[in-house]
């Protein structure tokens, strides 16, 4: 069975429902087909977070919330990026074959150079790539499900492991771009940008009933009133009532909107009963493991056992073959 790999840093709360659909849901979903090597990447997020007690509650959290939207232990390993400290040696290893030419062509610094912000930057936000290329090839990923956007991290990874291979023999597993054609873009509540914390933009499915409602009504809505007949394409509610509901149920808003005499108030609470119908279940289950750590810590730590018992493999032959004792 091929192995997949996935990696999700910790949010600033919950998870949204760009996470969820953009994300965790198809990574989960492979679950049936591969071994699932899943991490909470709290390295990569020392690059912005330097609270520690906010970085360590936030991962766990993040833990929590994979199980409770159905990770399964027993198919794969759930665990933190930090636990397996061989990553930042083979990090290190890799950055001595990265070049400053590969690492500007990386998408987070061409964003930042074309914001004036280069000088800026951390060591960690410049070099992350190598970092992410590690994430890959310790494991023996076989895939790696990114959407079209995302192309470049597999790309640049691969280019490392031929790098490697080439003057140290064929020792790490080239990776396979796992394309999910049909992964979802979350538009946010604004109706403008995409769903993100950083825009303040987000629903979070596993909130407690009050913030998620306050969450959905605080959805961006033109003027129009009651009695107005409403265009559905242009509306961000019912974008994201296609994600919950049936092609009928979907039809059926639209066509209230486009008769007249349908509210946004009436579309927001429709929408809400049917994030409730999806995440009930969900929501109560994370409530139950924030109660109850030690089930997340067991989980945790096994997913360590496994995914250190990988590492370790290839660091051995990686070491091997650069004459490190």
């Amino acid at each position: 069975m091929k192995r997949s790999l996935s990696g999700i840093k910790p949010t600033s709360g919950l998870p949204h429902l760009g996470n969820y659909l953009g994300m965790i849901k198809p990574a989960l979903e492979l679950q049936k087909s591969h071994e699932t090597f899943y991490f909470i990447a709290d390295y990569h997020a020392l690059t912005t977070i330097r609270d520690p007690k906010k970085l360590k509650a936030d991962t766990f959290q993040m833990a929590a919330a994979f199980l409770a939207f159905g990770f399964d232990p027993a198919k794969g390993a759930l665990f933190r990026q930090s636990d397996i400290p061989e990553i930042t040696e083979l990090s290190w290893i890799l950055s001595c074959l990265a070049s400053y030419g590969d690492l500007t062509r990386a998408h987070a610094y061409k964003a930042a150079k074309d914001e004036g912000r280069e000088g800026e930057m951390n060591l960690g936000t410049f070099s992350y790539p190598v970092l992410m290329s590690a994430d890959i090839l310790l494991y023996d990923s076989d895939v790696v499900p990114v959407g079209q956007d995302q192309l470049q991290h597999i790309e640049m990874t691969r280019q490392l492991a031929q790098r490697f291979n080439h003057y140290y023999g064929e020792v790490l597993k080239k990776p396979e771009a796992l394309v999910q054609k049909d992964m979802a873009t979350v538009p946010g509540i604004d109706g403008v940008n995409k769903m993100s914390k950083s825009y303040g933009n987000f629903i979070e499915p596993l909130a407690s009933e009050k913030t998620l409602k306050t969450q959905v009504m605080a959805i961006v809505t033109d003027s129009l009133g009651l009695d107005d007949k409403k265009n559905p394409d242009e509306s961000a509610i019912v974008k994201f009532y296609k994600f919950f509901a049936s092609p009928a149920e979907v039809a059926d808003m639209e066509s209230k909107f486009r008769a007249g005499g349908y509210g946004y108030g009436h579309a927001k609470i429709a929408l809400l009963d049917k994030i409730k119908e999806h995440f009930d279940p969900m929501r109560k289950r994370f409530d139950a493991l924030m109660k109850n750590p030690d089930e997340v810590e067991s989980v945790l730590k096994e997913g360590k056992q496994k995914a250190q018992a990988q590492a370790t493999l290839v660091l051995d032959k990686v070491r091997k073959a650069c004459g490190l004792s």
